[in-house]
């Protein structure tokens, strides 16, 4: 396990991150679901401690022990007050290398993704994106949901988990805290990491019909998502992706807030997604909205979609963008857990963790034109998910055939 210290980062408080290589991205066919399973079982108990005793004994220090699991591995963190830091600091390595493992736990933890799973199901917001990830990534492992699905999960045995957790043991793992004192062969030093790029550009040979999916279910509000799969958070098109989420969507000047909210009044919850990812990701624009408005909100969201295409974003918009990256930066780095997460997420895809002055710096060399080559480059042919009343979809869909 490599280790780093971010010793300049002091509070009255320390956390320990571990961040595995490997997450839903290695559930096996029919599987899917078993490294969530496998992540919160790990948590469950471990050498020492059964499952009552471990978390008695963080909660008597106030202490937090977390666990996340996405695309590409996941994350298991310690946070407690300096003072007990270095009692509890040994029990990652346990949980890690000496799981208990129980399959009492198991059938708990399987019990609780089951309840989650089903309770997924219950909002459109996930409904559309899973289908929107479907035909976006087709066969790749980002086409398919972290938390897993129901049928996969409830054919997942114990001795599946117990064969998944030999593989989890050879995954590579890296560690990452503010706290020095428990630095022992530490590998400090950011410049052994080496900036690489892997870029697959999407598949723009298909059709209109293969690029939308819809979903139909009886309500008053319809969910659309629309964009496509981009670049690794790896590539130097990051930024100017990065500013671009930044005009459409960073606060009340932004131009989906001012277009749908302000201007038309036609929805409270819009924005764009776009993680961070070791392939290619996602940005799509998300926008919900009433049955009677729908196909006005897709007829504005279809021109703004153009306008990204062919148009300059001006100037005066671009150098509004760039100030709420730059704040957006600095919000950002106000948490310790946000700051750490975020560092040894970046050095486990073999990028240097980045500092305030190279942000900025990378910021302020995009220009228009940058941001217009992407947008052609991803949008031309973009993937459209929707989720609501089957007329107002057909209706949608008609247009969307005639328009894209």
């Amino acid at each position: 396990m490599r280790r780093y210290f971010q010793s300049h980062l002091n509070r009255n408080f320390s956390i320990a991150m571990i961040w595995i290589n490997g997450g839903s991205n290695l559930d096996a066919d029919g599987k899917k679901g078993i490294n969530k399973l496998l992540c919160s079982l790990l948590t469950r108990g471990c050498e020492g401690f059964n499952n009552l005793e471990l978390s008695d004994f963080i909660e008597s220090h106030g202490a937090e022990l977390n666990h996340e699991v996405f695309e590409d591995g996941m994350f298991i963190s310690l946070k407690s007050l300096d003072a007990h830091f270095n009692k509890l600091f040994p029990l990652l390595d346990l949980v890690i290398n000496k799981p208990i493992l129980s399959e009492e736990q198991f059938q708990i933890v399987k019990k609780s993704i089951l309840n989650s799973i089903k309770k997924d199901k219950e909002n459109p917001f996930n409904i559309s994106f899973e289908k929107w990830s479907r035909i976006v990534y087709l066969q790749h492992p980002y086409a398919f949901n972290c938390g897993g699905y129901e049928k996969d999960v409830i054919s997942i045995g114990y001795s599946d988990i117990l064969s998944e957790y030999k593989d989890f043991n050879f995954r590579e793992k890296y560690l990452i805290s503010n706290n020095v004192e428990i630095n022992e062969n530490s590998s400090k030093d950011f410049k052994k990491i080496t900036f690489t790029e892997k870029n697959n550009s999407p598949n723009y040979d298909l059709n209109p019909e293969s690029r939308f999916v819809s979903s139909h279910k009886k309500s008053n509000q319809l969910i659309l998502m629309l964009g496509n799969q981009t670049c690794s958070t790896k590539s130097i098109e990051y930024w100017p992706l990065k500013l671009l989420e930044s005009h459409l969507s960073f606060g009340m000047s932004s131009i989906l807030f001012k277009l749908f909210r302000e201007k038309n009044g036609l929805t409270y919850d819009v924005g764009v997604f776009n993680p961070i990812r070791k392939e290619n990701a996602p940005f799509l624009i998300y926008l919900s909205v009433s049955n009677k408005n729908a196909i006005i909100a897709f007829e504005l969201l279809y021109k703004l979609w153009k306008e990204l295409i062919f148009s300059l974003i001006s100037d005066e918009e671009i150098f509004l963008a760039k100030e709420k990256l730059k704040s957006s930066f600095l919000i950002s780095n106000q948490s310790l857990d946000m700051i750490l997460q975020t560092d040894l997420q970046l050095i486990s895809y073999g990028i240097y963790p980045r500092s305030k002055d190279y942000c900025f710096e990378k910021i302020e060399e995009i220009s228009p034109l940058d941001i217009q080559k992407l947008t052609n480059k991803y949008f031309a042919k973009p993937f459209l998910s929707i989720t609501g009343d089957k007329k107002i979809c057909n209706d949608i869909k008609s247009k969307w055939l005639i328009n894209f």
